[in-house]
């Protein structure tokens, strides 16, 4: 098979859909392997670690879209990538289609076979693809709001740790899962007081049992958030419901109740925010101002530390893109129930419950999409 890996194009993003092992790993499987000249740069990969790993360098973006057979891409298509995808080639991407009705609306046009690495998933429920990045902005979290919360960018001028004889910074993570476990071990690891939210008793129980005296656990009912909110020097938006739009957790309206200067960090931008006052920002200008309340909503946190980013995501693709090219897209999806999950689109059909649900399209179910 034709394996493309094209140049990202979506504003301040540096990462990119194959590594150099990558690379090596499908052309040792038989696959042709088509990069786009500079690809690699941002992340720090030149296009000599691809030739020596058996890749062929294209110039253009159009080239590898008209050569290959399977698009291997780290953010979903820009509108000028979606005209160049054609029907029959297999698109192997983050999507986040629930927010995005336009280029679910292309992705449909284009006939094209759509898998999200965000909905495939595993045999322990979670979401192997995504799981890599949700580390990484996880972690980054705390960085970027302790960066926020200085006074220069308009922050309470509080630090995370604190000194001796002055209480730290206090963080509220809403969400316990990778993202917000990471953050919260991150953030107390700074030295912050820090309490994680979540709705799920069990998750409480285990994020208890391992972490118990690094951070404090909570209930995730309104009210508590509500509460703990009010206290909150930083507040970290960690929660994601797979592939629909996120829940508006902070409304408009409670910023008044808020600390002045407090941060909120957004790390479900991606897929509409968790704060009803979030839109989604860039690494160039990555905060604003509500009514007093700054809000880091950067859309791809993980591709400010793009090397480390892509490296995560190398690993955790790398088995699925070699059973897609090794098998071809129908027969890896039938033998993988999980891949199977991530099917998206396929020839004109919506094949995602929740996007449909999110966006009013119908859905044929992928298991049919598959023999068709």
């Amino acid at each position: 098979m034709k394996i493309g890996c094209p140049k990202e194009i979506k504003p301040q993003e540096f990462r990119v859909g194959m590594t150099p092992n990558a690379a090596r790993e499908a052309t040792v499987h038989g696959h042709q392997v088509l990069i786009e000249t500079g690809a690699g740069a941002g992340a720090g990969f030149e296009n000599a670690d691809y030739e020596a790993a058996g890749a062929q360098i294209l110039e253009t973006a159009e080239e590898i879209f008209a050569t290959a057979d399977m698009i291997v891409k780290v953010k979903e298509p820009q509108p000028v990538e979606r005209k160049m995808l054609r029907e029959g080639q297999l698109l192997f991407t983050y999507l986040h289609l629930a927010p995005d009705p336009e280029q679910t609306h292309d992705l449909i046009a284009s006939g094209a076979t759509c898998i999200a690495y965000e909905t495939v998933t595993d045999d322990r429920g979670g979401l192997p693809l995504l799981a890599p990045m949700s580390e990484v902005a996880g972690r980054l979290a705390p960085q970027v709001g302790a960066w926020t919360l200085q006074k220069a960018n308009g922050g309470r001028g509080v630090l995370m740790g604190g000194v001796p004889g002055v209480g730290p910074a206090r963080v509220m993570v809403i969400g316990g899962g990778v993202v917000g476990t990471h953050a919260a071990k991150i953030a107390a690891g700074m030295g912050a007081d820090v309490t994680v939210l979540d709705r799920s008793l069990a998750r409480l129980r285990y994020l208890d049992d391992v972490f118990g005296g690094t951070f404090k656990t909570s209930y995730a009912s309104a009210g508590n958030t509500a509460e703990l909110a009010e206290q909150a020097d930083l507040i970290i938006g960690a929660v994601l419901i797979p592939g629909a739009a996120a829940p508006k957790l902070i409304s408009r309206a409670q910023l008044s109740d808020l600390k002045p200067g407090a941060a909120l960090v957004d790390v479900a931008i991606d897929q509409g925010g968790c704060f009803e006052t979030s839109r989604a920002t860039t690494h160039q200008d990555p905060i604003y101002d509500v009514d007093g309340i700054m809000h880091y909503c950067v859309a791809n946190m993980p591709g400010a530390v793009a090397r480390t980013s892509t490296i995560a995501l190398g690993n955790a693709t790398m088995p699925f893109m070699l059973a897609l090219a090794d098998k071809g897209w129908r027969q890896a999806c039938l033998d993988d129930p999980h891949l199977m999950n991530g099917l998206n689109v396929h020839a004109g059909q919506l094949t995602y419950y929740a996007v449909g649900k999110a966006l009013g399209i119908d859905v044929v179910s992928p298991s049919i999409a598959v023999k068709e």
